[in-house]
């Protein structure tokens, strides 16, 4: 499952997606960090010019 899916679920708390990062980092995917995290490309640029705190803020607003 990916960190969003995971997180979204209740299941991981939100400083995990630096584990997933790291996971990422290392391991033999082709795949973008964006795919790997599950995250959209909105979320992505929130991620990037805001910082974790308006990334989680965004992904709090989308648990159901």
């Amino acid at each position: 499952m990916l960190f969003k899916e995971r997180y979204l679920a209740g299941e991981i708390e939100f400083e995990e997606i630096d584990a997933y990062t790291n996971e990422w980092g290392f391991s033999d995917t082709t795949l973008p960090l964006r795919e790997y995290l599950g995250l959209t490309a909105q979320e992505e640029d929130i991620w990037i010019e805001e910082g974790d705190e308006a990334l989680k803020e965004c992904l709090e607003r989308q648990k159901g």
